[in-house]
């Protein structure tokens, strides 16, 4: 799908009153959630984007999985970019060795245009920040130990 056609669809989501749209095109498929502070995101079961694989990649290739650090990993929701502050010129959420308690804010991971703040869901000290500010993080990926 050619990526303006995706921008227009985004921007008439954010405009309108609807919450969903789900767009199959070939053997392409796109889903537009649009989250509220009001409404919880549901977790995407699937998500299909056709992407050309190499012909032939060796098993030997596939880097092997990190191990995980110890104590409570919060990881990332949802696919998108990383931030540590509200803004720019702010002071970043959390450091390394500062307590936090069980719903504070820890981040904000940019998704399709909204800001989507990232909360401890436990409370302890931030042992280790484990992304830079402004990467991309993949659903899944581990942000920070909490310990």
């Amino acid at each position: 799908m050619d990526l303006r056609k995706l921008k227009t669809l985004i921007d008439l989501v954010a405009e309108s009153g609807i919450a969903e749209l789900e767009i199959t095109e070939g053997d392409g498929k796109v889903r537009i959630v649009k989250f509220s502070e009001k409404t919880q995101p549901v977790p995407v079961q699937e998500q299909v984007i056709p992407v050309a694989a190499p012909a032939a990649a060796p098993a030997a290739a596939a880097p092997a999985a990190p191990a995980e650090p110890a104590g409570h990993v919060v990881k990332a929701p949802m696919v998108g970019t990383f931030y540590r502050a509200p803004n720019p010129g702010a002071a970043p959420f959390v450091e390394v060795g500062q307590s936090v308690k069980e719903g504070d804010a820890l981040c904000i991971i940019e998704a399709m245009k909204l800001l989507n703040e990232i909360e401890a869901d436990k409370a302890g000290v931030i042992k280790e920040i484990l992304v830079e500010n402004g990467e991309p993080v993949e659903y899944g990926q581990p942000l920070f130990v909490i310990g």
